[in-house]
């Protein structure tokens, strides 16, 4: 009894009931998502679900058009099965990468295929926020030029920083301490759509790590450790759930790998971003030639050059192969805390230069870590290309739409 009446259970139990059918619907489109396309019997199996229920729920995604047959397979003894997968075409995302040397932004299909990609440099922001929120939504317009702006469903946005409630971004490599970047966004991305937009923002390791869960070399594994390697360096470890995996970050890349080493960003020394991030590489390159290093948003063109010209012997070849050395380490020291199954390398530097330092990373990996635990670990690069990052912070409104099950409104 409260307040001194009963309160009546029919409206406890019609409440109940109605979250039990959100929650199947979401847990069904989660796993179309995420391992589609799959079959209905293979939903059942999963799931723990009535075929029943499954085949109302499907029926329901089909009608809503958040779903469709996509061919079928052979079946033991009986019918071919049906295969079911999220619509590409249901609805777009945008994802907003914001680095510490440009602004990329990526308009992508709901299966995070990609339709168009801008890149900013941000040299001249002096990485004021308001100018960096000012350079999100030019990114924005860009790539929904010729497009449909109301068949965005969300704009997903990756900082290299913390993200706290209400948005406001701690980011020292930026030199945002408390930036309500949320706020600044905002209003920025409003007057581009012709209704309410949702805007997500978190760190832009986390949102790459569950991109290559998703869609990536993360993808099965039990326990995935994706590096972000580019001018900083971080770590996100995504853990396999009954659902989405869990996904959790670090700052891997301020972990000490030489003492008294090299001088470091945040102000320590020997830190791993200080010889794995790029532009510590083109650093060290550029003191062994002796010229000035080229930083910045060219850096990554740099970075190429060097991997280029690392095919002979000289300076190059041998700055990688350290490269490849302390980054060995550092997921030696990963792998030795979290006995990961697998380790992939991804980032704009990780597409970079990551083919020609594997070997290298691998041997180093295999000499410091402890041998029964590297047995169960492999080390690979990341699949999803130039756009990664941005791709994944996409993923933010996408995994908005799963846990709605498919409801945009």
């Amino acid at each position: 009894m409260v307040s001194g009446r009963i309160l009546p259970v029919t409206q406890v139990v019609r409440q109940t009931t109605r979250d039990l059918r959100r929650h199947n619907r979401a847990a069904l489109l989660s796993s179309l998502y995420l391992r589609g396309p799959v079959s209905r019997l293979e939903l059942v199996a999963e799931s723990g679900l009535s075929a029943a229920t499954v085949t109302n729920v499907v029926s329901e995604l089909i009608a809503d058009g958040v779903v469709a047959e996509a061919g079928s397979v052979e079946s033991d003894g009986g019918r071919p099965r049906t295969l079911l997968a999220v619509r590409p075409g249901f609805g777009h995302v945008v994802g907003v990468d914001v680095s510490e040397t440009h602004v990329e932004v990526g308009l992508f299909d709901c299966a995070l295929g990609t339709l168009g990609t801008v890149r900013h440099p941000l040299v001249g922001t002096r990485l004021d926020p308001d100018e960096v929120a000012a350079l999100v939504r030019t990114g924005i317009a860009e790539v929904l030029e010729g497009g449909e702006p109301d068949a965005v469903f969300g704009v997903g946005v990756g900082v290299p920083g913390a993200v706290r409630d209400g948005g406001i971004v701690h980011a020292p490599t930026l030199g945002w301490r408390g930036v309500a970047f949320a706020g600044l966004i905002h209003p920025a991305v409003a007057e581009l759509f012709p209704g309410p937009m949702p805007v997500h923002l978190d760190n832009r390791a986390r949102t790459l790590g569950q991109a290559e869960s998703w869609r990536g070399a993360g993808r099965g594994a039990d326990r995935a450790i994706v590096a972000l390697l580019g001018v900083g360096v971080g770590a996100a470890v995504a853990t396999a759930g009954p659902s989405h995996p869990g996904i959790t970050t670090s700052e891997w890349g301020h972990t000490v790998v030489k003492a008294g080493g090299a001088a470091c960003r945040c102000g320590s020394h020997g830190c791993l971003e200080a010889y794995v991030g790029t532009e510590a590489v083109v650093r060290h390159y550029a003191e062994r030639v002796g010229k000035q290093p080229v930083i910045g948003d060219e850096s990554d063109v740099e970075l190429a050059r060097i991997v280029a010209e690392a095919q002979d012997a000289g300076p190059a070849a041998d700055v990688l192969a350290e490269t490849g050395e302390y980054l060995g380490i550092g997921i030696a020291n990963l792998i030795n805390l979290l006995s990961p199954d697998r380790v992939v390398l991804s980032g704009a530097a990780g597409a970079i230069m990551g083919p020609a330092i594997l070997p290298a990373v691998r041997d180093a990996v295999r000499r410091h870590a402890l041998d029964y635990l590297t047995g169960h670990t492999e080390v690979v690069l990341g699949r999803l290309g130039p756009e990664a990052v941005a791709l994944g912070a996409a993923t933010l409104p996408v995994a908005r739409l799963l846990a709605s099950g498919g409801r945009t409104g």
